[in-house]
């Protein structure tokens, strides 16, 4: 017999596909931006840049940013917004798109909650292209949890 994993404990296509167009639209010689929810918790952007309607779009073309990391839980990577290098990183599920500026192909997501933590407390494996100097998904804080306040 073999082992099945169920469709419902798969993890998240969406970092494979973020991955994948991003790819897809740098060999095309356009430029990759991402749509980003802003206010989802575990997101670092500049919130100056922040819509009011709680988005950012981020230009990650290559000669925009600096280590640039497509990881499994979050795109991490450091660019410069008015001249000031300011690190950024967003949780892959707070990711809302992905397309070229230059004629809009690419492809808007499903919303996503966040994914649950590992029973053991660990996020299972690492991206492959994270290097051992790569921050590491368990370096954000826990999400808090709502209640209600009478």
């Amino acid at each position: 017999m073999t082992d099945k994993k169920d469709a419902a404990a798969m993890s998240s296509n969406r970092p494979y596909l973020i991955r994948g167009l991003y790819e897809w639209i740098v060999d095309n010689n356009l430029t990759p931006h991402l749509i980003v929810n802003a206010n989802t918790f575990g997101t670092l952007v500049p919130t100056e840049h922040v819509s009011e309607e709680g988005q950012i779009i981020l230009n990650v073309a290559p000669r925009a940013v600096m280590d640039l990391q497509l990881g499994n839980k979050k795109v991490a990577f450091s660019a410069r917004f008015g001249g000031v290098p300011t690190p950024v990183s967003v949780p892959c599920h707070a990711i809302m798109g992905i397309y070229a500026r230059e004629n809009g192909q690419g492809m808007m997501f499903d919303n996503e909650l966040a994914p649950r933590p590992d029973p053991d407390g660990t996020d299972g494996p690492a991206a492959p292209e994270g290097g051992s100097d790569a921050p590491s998904d368990t370096d954000q804080p826990k999400r808090p949890a709502l209640r209600v306040v009478k």
